[in-house]
C-alpha cells in the first residue's frame, strides 16, 4: 500500500466538473466500488470520457482502483476524516434537476447484473463504449 498525498487545491480542481461530482456523488451515496462499465450504464455518459474523469478523480487522491482480471474497481478512499466530511457534503448536495436520483436508480439496477458481487458481463449500452473495457 502506498501513503496518499493529496493536495486541497486538486481536490477542488477535480470536483470542478459536473460529471466528476455525479461519479463522486454516487459512489458516496452508495459506499459501492464500481467499474468502468457499470458507470457508463448509470451516468450515461461515453466510456472514454468517464475514464479521463475518474482518472483526474483518482490522481486527486480521492479514488483507488484494483484491478482484477479485465475489470477495474473504483472506490473512494477511506479512513480520513476531511475526505469523509466531504463525501457528506456530496450526499447532501440539492438535486435540483433530479440527475443523482436518476443516476442512482440506475446504477442500483445495474449492481443487479453482478455476478458474485462482480462486474461480468461489461457495458449494456453499446454506443457509449468504444472497444469494451
Amino acid at each position: 500500500m502506498h501513503l496518499i498525498n493529496i493536495q486541497p487545491q486538486e481536490v477542488f480542481q477535480s470536483l470542478a466538473d459536473q460529471t466528476r461530482v455525479r461519479i463522486m456523488r454516487l459512489l458516496a451515496v452508495t459506499g459501492e466500488e464500481t467499474c468502468l462499465c457499470e458507470l457508463v450504464d448509470s451516468l450515461l455518459e461515453p466510456q472514454y470520457k468517464l475514464s479521463k474523469h475518474l482518472k483526474i478523480i483518482r490522481q486527486a487522491g480521492l479514488l483507488t482502483s484494483e484491478k482484477e482480471g479485465r475489470w477495474v474497481y473504483h472506490r473512494l478512499v477511506q479512513g480520513i476524516q476531511f475526505l469523509e466530511t466531504l463525501y457528506q457534503v456530496l450526499k447532501e448536495l440539492p438535486d435540483n434537476n433530479g440527475i443523482y436520483t436518476a443516476d442512482l436508480a440506475r446504477f442500483r439496477e445495474r449492481m443487479c447484473l453482478r455476478e458474485d458481487g462482480r462486474c461480468r458481463v461489461g457495458s449494456q449500452n453499446t454506443e457509449l463504449t468504444t472497444g469494451g473495457e
